[in-house]
């Protein structure tokens, strides 16, 4: 190899290192638009991949009541409302996850199943035990996850049908946002409640093996924040929302993160649709979406 040639190897080496990706870089994020305040105590918003809408959860009221007035909302990818009550005959709905054309949704002590060509509920599983059923995720065979804050569980429907109790432990911290990522469910907490939701230490993210359920803090298990929606960035590392700070965070594999958005309080469980680079952030208190483009 002559010289030059070295040069250049040495400088590819260099850029490959420095580059955004290679670090991992803090995105950047620019708006793109906003809801008019047309929701309920907005709590959660879900991508629909075959039919290009979003989804929308409404808690209208106490989040633990169980008052029959919660919906469902169907938003266009432009931030126009589709049909404001699509969904209507809940609680307190919450998390939501997708799979072969039913929608699940947390809501109080139930996991509801919703038929998404129809609209309508087809099956309300209870959770025995449950407290506040909250973020919701499922896996790639059809097993699906849904946290339980207030007791420190998450709860499995499996394949059968069955929805039990998959893992109890107080190491889960106020188990709030939920993502699946490989062979390991990674976990938002919340942080250690001492009354109502004030937690004295506030929450990190965490990892449970899906195969023997053991729980590892994602970095030496510094506070970062009140961890609602979880979603992984593709690239190793992590958004969050921090709820009651109102910030969207990108935290690092060793437990680092940066502050992208500095919002307002009640920024909750967010949609990432990594293909269109866009971030859909629910704003419960203001009853709003908002939309960012990932630069």
């Amino acid at each position: 190899m002559n010289k030059l040639s070295r040069n250049n190897l040495f400088f590819s080496l260099m850029v490959l290192l420095i580059s955004p990706i290679a670090l991992n870089a803090a995105p950047v994020m620019q708006k793109k638009w906003e809801t008019a305040a047309e929701f309920k105590l907005p709590e959660s918003v879900i991508y629909d991949e075959i039919n290009n809408v979003l989804y929308v959860s409404s808690m209208q009221d106490d989040p633990f009541k169980k008052d029959g007035n919660g919906f469902i909302s169907k938003v266009g990818l432009d931030g126009n409302i589709i049909e404001l009550e699509w969904v209507t005959g809940l609680n307190a709905p919450k998390g939501f996850a997708i799979f072969e054309g039913k929608l699940y949704v947390g809501d109080v002590d139930q996991l509801v199943t919703v038929d998404i060509t129809t609209g309508k509920i087809i099956k309300r599983h209870n959770a025995v035990g449950a407290a506040l059923l909250n973020d919701v995720v499922a896996d790639n065979k059809g097993n699906v996850y849904v946290s339980d804050t207030f007791t420190d569980t998450i709860y499995r429907l499996n394949t059968f049908g069955q929805l039990t109790s998959w893992l109890y432990s107080p190491e889960l911290q106020a188990p709030n946002g939920l993502t699946i990522e490989n062979d390991q469910l990674i976990v938002g907490s919340w942080g250690l409640p001492t009354e109502g939701w004030t937690a004295d230490i506030v929450g990190h993210l965490k990892s449970v093996s899906l195969k023997t359920k053991e729980i590892k803090s994602i970095g030496n298990g510094s506070p970062v924040g009140n961890l609602d929606g979880t979603k992984s960035d593709g690239n190793g590392a992590y958004f969050v929302t921090d709820w009651v700070a109102g910030k969207l965070l990108h935290v690092q594999r060793d437990g680092s993160f940066n502050v992208l958005l500095e919002l307002t309080q009640g920024s909750a469980d967010f949609e990432i649709i990594h293909e269109k680079k866009m971030i859909i952030i629910p704003m419960m208190l203001e009853g709003k979406l908002l939309s960012f483009e990932i630069k």
